[in-house]
Parts: structure tokens; C-alpha cells; sequence
């Protein structure tokens, strides 16, 4: 077993330990005292250039929310650190703003708007300086979008977002449709479905990926498929567990 394999095992081990330990509550109680900070460690197999692991702090206050990262894997030649803020003002019209800066020099940062409640639309604008960045919502950085959705009553919403490449690779384009639903008082499950097209090489593909997460309400497990990630030949699993604390 490789030594990135044992060491995400050994950190995936620790989370689930953490949040085995902490009291479980209903989401419903959640939203009175929400946990601050949410610790989530991911292990990648990828179908070309073997294993990684990556390891996220995220913190939430009245300030918005700040994020720590690593993301490690000797096959990609890859070992980045990475930190962000992103954060919501507004009620009928929301600007969200946000900002991320990882080694190697790499600065982006994002805008997006969206308004309604019950129903909502938004759309939103991103910008890089173009230096390598190991992006693991797999979408383009470089980007417009526009997103729209329903929240229906009980916890139950369905989304929808397109994200489209504006800069150097305009064919790369991502079609997201997303469903969450309440399982019972305590626990949530997110389904992410991703249609994707553009080149990989000069070559065409329409592919499509998904992600599945299961939340307990201190405590989750997701499991996503994303086919050529972030338009490379390589094909990506990734496995990850956390917990809110």
C-alpha cells in the first residue's frame, strides 16, 4: 500500500472517531447552534496518474466563511496548499463574493448574484491569473454561470446550474442538476448529477459524472464520479468523509 494511501486512511480514521464522538442532533436543532467548523479529508483514485489525498478546514462566522486546504499526490507531481473566503450580503438581491489564493502563485476570485426564496435564480462571473490550481468541484475557474432552483417544503429543493468556460477553453461547458431531500428528522441525502462537454485533447467528449452525499447532522460521507476532471484524459473517483464540529 502506498504511503498516500496509509495516510489517508489514518486521517479518514481520525475524522470518523471526531464525529462517532460528538452528540448527534436533528437538523431541525442544527439550525439554532450550527457548528462552526467542518473538517472534510478526501482520498482520489485517479485512472491515470494513481492516488491523492486532500484534507479541508472550513470555518463559518457573521464574517462569512474561510477555508484551509492541502491536496497531495505524487503521481500528478502535485502538492498544493490552497485557503479562501466566500461570504453572502443581502436579503432580496444576494452578492456573493469570494477569493482563493493556493502555493505557486495561484489568486482567483468570484462574483454571484441571485435573489428569491422558495424560488430562486442567480448567475455569477469568475476570474484566475491563469497559474495551476487543483480545482476539486471539478468546474471551470475561469467562468460564467447561471443557476436557478425550487426549495419546496419539509428540506426537499431541486437546483440547476450551467457553467461555461469564457477564457482560454470556451468549449468546456458543465451542466449541473441538483436534488437534496431529508431522510428523516436527523439525516439528509444530496444527489449531483453533472453533464459535461468540450475538448480533451482535441477531442469532443459528453460525458457524465455524479456526486452522492449522505449527511448526518454532525457527520457525512460522499462518493463522486467525475469522467475526464477538469477536461484531462484522466477519470476521477473520490472518496470523502467529515464532520462538523
Amino acid at each position: 500500500m502506498s504511503k498516500i494511501a496509509i495516510d489517508w486512511l489514518a486521517s479518514l480514521s481520525v475524522v470518523l472517531v471526531a464525529a462517532l464522538a460528538v452528540p448527534h442532533t436533528s437538523f431541525a436543532e442544527e439550525r439554532d447552534d450550527t457548528p462552526a467548523f467542518k473538517l472534510t479529508v478526501g482520498g482520489h483514485q485517479f485512472s491515470e496518474s494513481g492516488n491523492a489525498v486532500d484534507v479541508n478546514l472550513r470555518h463559518s462566522s457573521v464574517q462569512g466563511t474561510t477555508w484551509l486546504g492541502y491536496f497531495d499526490s505524487s503521481g500528478l507531481d502535485a502538492h498544493q496548499f490552497r485557503g479562501g473566503w466566500e461570504h453572502s450580503f443581502g436579503d432580496t438581491i444576494r452578492f456573493l463574493p469570494s477569493v482563493q489564493v493556493a502555493s505557486g502563485g495561484f489568486v482567483g476570485g468570484s462574483i454571484n448574484l441571485e435573489t428569491g426564496n422558495t424560488w430562486f435564480i442567480g448567475a455569477g462571473f469568475g476570474r484566475t491569473n491563469l497559474r495551476p490550481y487543483f480545482n476539486l468541484n471539478y468546474d471551470p475557474n475561469d467562468a460564467w454561470s447561471l443557476s436557478g432552483g425550487y426549495r419546496a417544503a419539509g428540506g426537499v429543493s431541486y437546483a440547476a446550474s450551467y457553467i461555461r468556460d469564457n477564457r482560454e477553453n470556451p468549449d468546456q461547458q458543465h451542466f449541473h442538476v441538483v436534488y437534496k431531500t431529508p431522510i428523516n428528522d436527523r439525516d439528509r441525502a444530496t444527489f449531483d448529477v453533472l453533464f459535461k462537454r468540450g475538448l480533451v485533447n482535441g477531442d469532443p467528449i459528453n460525458k457524465v459524472g455524479v456526486t452522492a452525499t449522505y449527511d448526518w447532522p454532525r457527520f457525512f460521507v460522499r462518493l463522486a464520479y467525475d469522467p475526464n476532471t477538469n477536461f484531462t484524459p484522466d477519470n476521477v473517483l473520490r472518496v470523502s468523509i467529515g464532520s462538523r464540529f
